[in-house]
């Protein structure tokens, strides 16, 4: 099997994924969005990273979605459907990634599907996202649309920060994105999936004095038994984004009610493999190995 890995060459996970792989006999090469290439001769269509023809390649792992100019993004989307229609397999689907980096998105599709979200406003003025901090309660987080870990949220009590953080985002020309505030002290919970299959679960709980429970922003992990509530919904969260291999975060509500707050298309499994005492990276790879050797 030979595949490609789209990521950071210097990231952990890439090169958890390259060492697994080599230990497993798989081959892989690490890429960069950047350096993709398309290019059309006498009607065939080639996509290129240096000398390498990625669409001749058997999978595609996609590890990050760097920042750039919509162009960028929209180009490099449109070269991972490519990709897929070539007959790569790209993990996740270019439509996942679409919707799982884009939280407005996720946020829309969850709804459609009616799967339970905490209480939210997304709009562009100041006057819409003052309306909205008064009626979600005036305990808000406001999330950047593209962003993961717990970096660049804001929680936002008082006025006059709601005020300074509204016009800022106004000024700047930023979506806003606000979520009500779900006061718990038992954290999040952190599924697993891979083609609708439970790979495990953890309870992230925050920090003294911290609202998040990232693992990123020092939050402590347990083991967690998933039940079949919360499974359910996790799957059901997976599957109204397309994603095949996904981090779904819930938390419970006011109501004791599970919400779906997030759904992560590139998850991290570090603290989970962890905590679990599993190996991720061979358990996704064998995966991968099956579903190419299926499809020769």
């Amino acid at each position: 099997m030979r595949t490609g890995i789209l990521g950071d060459p210097d990231g952990g996970y890439v090169r958890l994924l390259t060492e697994t792989a080599a230990r497993l006999g798989y081959r892989t090469e690490i890429l960069r969005f950047e350096e993709l290439a398309a290019s059309v001769r006498d009607g065939a269509l080639q996509i290129r990273s240096g000398s390498s023809r990625v669409d001749q390649f058997d999978a595609m792992i996609v590890r990050t979605m760097p920042p750039g100019s919509l162009e960028q993004v929209v180009s490099r989307m449109d070269l991972l459907c490519s990709l897929e229609a070539q007959g790569v397999l790209v993990v996740n689907p270019p439509k996942a990634l679409e919707c799982a980096v884009d939280k407005s998105l996720t946020t829309l599709r969850l709804a459609k599907a009616g799967i339970a979200v905490p209480d939210t406003m997304i709009c562009e003025t100041f006057e819409q996202a003052m309306d909205a901090w008064e009626e979600l309660g005036r305990d808000v987080l406001v999330k950047p649309l593209f962003g993961s870990e717990g970096r660049g949220i804001v929680r936002v009590t008082e006025e006059e920060l709601a005020v300074r953080v509204f016009r800022t985002l106004t000024r700047i020309g930023s979506v806003l994105y606000l979520q009500r505030f779900l006061k718990t002290s038992a954290g999040d919970i952190r599924i697993l999936l891979l083609d609708g299959q439970l790979i495990g679960a953890i309870r992230r709980i925050p920090m003294a004095g911290e609202f998040r429970a990232n693992l990123a922003c020092s939050g402590a992990a347990v083991l967690h038994q998933p039940t079949d509530r919360e499974l359910q919904l996790a799957m059901r969260a997976a599957d109204a984004t397309g994603s095949v291999f996904a981090g779904v975060d819930l938390m419970y509500d006011a109501v004791d009610r599970p919400v779906v707050i997030e759904v992560n298309a590139v998850p991290g499994w570090k603290g989970l493999q962890q905590v679990c005492g599993i190996d991720v990276a061979e358990i996704f790879l064998c995966w991968l190995a099956k579903q190419v050797e299926t499809s020769m």
